[in-house]
């Protein structure tokens, strides 16, 4: 179960890692392309918009200053006598209406008392008052004038163009109706994508043309941007000094403009944007509103696509990468198999030459028992091939020899017992295990071969020590190999193996020290690696202390070793306390 769940965190952990390596520069990339696009997009739009809307804002300012051109011309090349006359005046009217289209409706001349004293055109308007008109009280106090659009007596939209003149001591106005059609126009010319739209309003915050969707904005916000830019702007006068034959230029250029853009939303919570510009000295303001949908549709439509392209490239990458991290964790999971039979093997192996160095020891230790036991059996066969066999006394020899073979018999059963204990097949399994115990029986196994070196194993075990898990074989395979290894480095002229069991921060210690030749500095740092011996050639095979570090450190304990040359050397093992003891 505990190996599952590693492979399974293994395979969690691979997939974030490479899934965060892989997205991380892919989406900061994207994040920062779309951005600086979106804004380069976006500012690009709002230019092109307000170009656009300078340019109409030019050319109505440009067609309101004609037509205001042509009336002051004629104001000031023709006595109000002549004008006086309305065949005269019919004569104009056709002329201005040939060249621009009916873009002229009628012409009058109104005196200063409000009443229209000549009229052409074709509505019934002689002697009209224009008295209380507002255009007319703001014609008769500047020279030159341009009126809002407005009803009036003919109850259709228009708006009037005045020039103010005096002769023979009279003043006069000479005034032009404006086709209000021609001029509303002008204005739904501006109409870009599907809601696009623009329109025209005064100070008063009355329409001038005819908008095409009704505005989310009340007039108050329009009326504010007007006065900002009226403001804010420095704006040629409409009439500065005499005006020449005709133009546009003939009032110093067209007005300075301020373009200002802003953004709102509307009662649906959708984005809105305004490109306002001021008109006609800042009388006006031309309005263009479009949705940011409709105005940002191809950038919303690049953005779309490239996440749909992100999402579907992350989505390609996230699959590959847990294919091919689950291949790879089978592999790992694979060779971890592997590699768990190959240190089974290796510690089998161990185990075998282990064996084959207690065989001798074994052996000798068989072979008193056996002795005795040829012994006893001799002298029973001696006892009974005596004539006067059945005699109390040969039969209390006989029953002692018979006791003996069965005391030296159960001696040979132990000893190969304990050889055969330790040398079947390591069992992986782990169990709750008394080290002393443990200590007791792997030293009853070296005693032998200790003796035959002249080493002598003691013992010093702490008592109430408390218990591991691990292995049982595992552990007697570490702890036979570091008992050999101490009698190997004391060699024949003898010596002792100290054998100390303790406990220290939740770890049971197992120290083995021996008297014997100490390990070289240089090698201190390599004894624990495969295949590093310093025993002659065919004496030892370099795997005994690697197999032990390995057996340790999968029992999340600690293997160390203090040597000094000509003063032993002591290897320190620390177990971790079962759970049981730890709880």
């Amino acid at each position: 179960m505990e190996a599952t769940e590693y492979y399974r965190t293994l395979t969690r952990r691979m997939v974030t890692s490479i899934m965060l390596v892989s997205f991380l520069p892919l989406l900061l990339f994207g994040g920062i392309v779309g951005y600086q696009f979106q804004t380069s997009y976006r500012e690009k739009t709002i230019d092109h918009l307000r170009e656009l809307v300078q340019k109409h804002e030019q050319n109505i300012d440009a067609f309101l200053y004609e037509k205001l051109s042509y009336i002051r011309v004629m104001a000031q090349h023709n006595s109000l006598k002549d004008l006086s006359n309305e065949q005269f005046l019919e004569k104009r009217l056709l002329t201005l209406q040939n060249i621009y289209g009916g873009v002229f409706v009628d012409l009058g001349v109104v005196d200063f008392d409000g009443h229209q004293i000549a009229y052409a055109g074709p509505f019934q308007l002689m002697k009209a008052n224009y008295s209380d008109a507002d255009w007319f009280k703001e014609a008769i106090n500047c020279e030159y004038s341009i009126s809002n659009v407005f009803l009036g007596l003919r109850n259709q939209p228009h708006f009037i163009v005045t020039a103010k003149r005096e002769s023979d001591g009279r003043q006069w106005v000479l005034r032009a109706t404006i086709d209000f059609v021609a001029f509303n126009s002008l204005v739904e010319n501006l109409r870009i994508g599907e809601t696009g739209s623009a329109f025209i309003m005064n100070r008063q915050g009355e329409f001038q043309t005819t908008p095409h969707v009704k505005p989310s904005r009340g007039n108050d916000f329009f009326l504010r941007v007007l006065k900002e830019s009226s403001e804010s702007t420095t704006s040629t006068p409409l009439v500065v000094g005499g005006l020449p034959d005709s133009g546009p230029a003939a009032t110093g250029g067209v007005p300075l403009s301020s373009v200002t853009v802003t953004e709102d939303v509307d009662f649906f919570g959708d984005g809105l944007i305004y490109v306002m510009s001021p008109l006609k000295n800042n009388d006006w303001i031309l309005v263009f509103q479009q949705g940011s949908k409709d105005a940002f549709k191809d950038l919303y439509q690049a953005r779309r696509l490239a996440l749909l392209i992100l999402f579907g490239g992350c989505l390609a990458i996230g699959i590959q990468v847990v294919v091919i991290t689950r291949r790879m964790v089978r592999r790992i999971k694979w060779g971890d198999s592997e590699r768990d039979k190959m240190n089974e093997q290796v510690i089998e192996a161990g185990k075998l030459a282990s064996v084959g160095e207690l065989a001798a020891g074994i052996a000798h230790e068989i072979n008193n028992p056996v002795a005795v036991m040829v012994e006893e059996a001799g002298w029973i066969d001696d006892i009974l091939s005596e004539p006067d066999f059945p005699t109390d006394e040969n039969l209390d020899e006989l029953k002692r020899a018979l006791t003996q073979i069965r005391t030296q018999g159960a001696r040979c059963k132990e000893i190969t017992h304990k050889l055969l204990s330790f040398a079947r097949k390591t069992d992986p399994h782990e169990h709750e295990v008394d080290i002393n115990e443990l200590m007791d029986e792997i030293i009853s196994l070296c005693e032998q071969r200790a003796r035959y070196s002249n080493v002598k194993i003691n013992r010093n075990f702490a008592s109430d020590l408390p218990r591991v898990l691990a292995s049982p074989s595992e552990l007697q395979q570490v702890f036979l190999n570091l008992i050999n290894n101490g009698v190997d480095a004391i060699g024949a002229n003898g010596g002792t193996v100290e054998i100390t069991t303790r406990s220290e921060n939740k770890y049971v210690v197992v120290d083995v020290a021996d008297t014997g030749a100490g390990i070289p500095k240089v090698n201190l740092g390599r004894i624990f690696d495969p295949f590093f011996t310093t025993k002659p050639v065919g004496k030892g095979t370099g795997l005994g202390l690697s197999i032990c570090y390995g057996i340790i450190k999968k029992l999340d304990g600690q293997i160390s070793v203090n040597s000094a040359v000509g003063m032993g050397t002591t290897f320190h093992v620390r177990i971790p306390f079962s759970q049981q003891q730890k709880d």
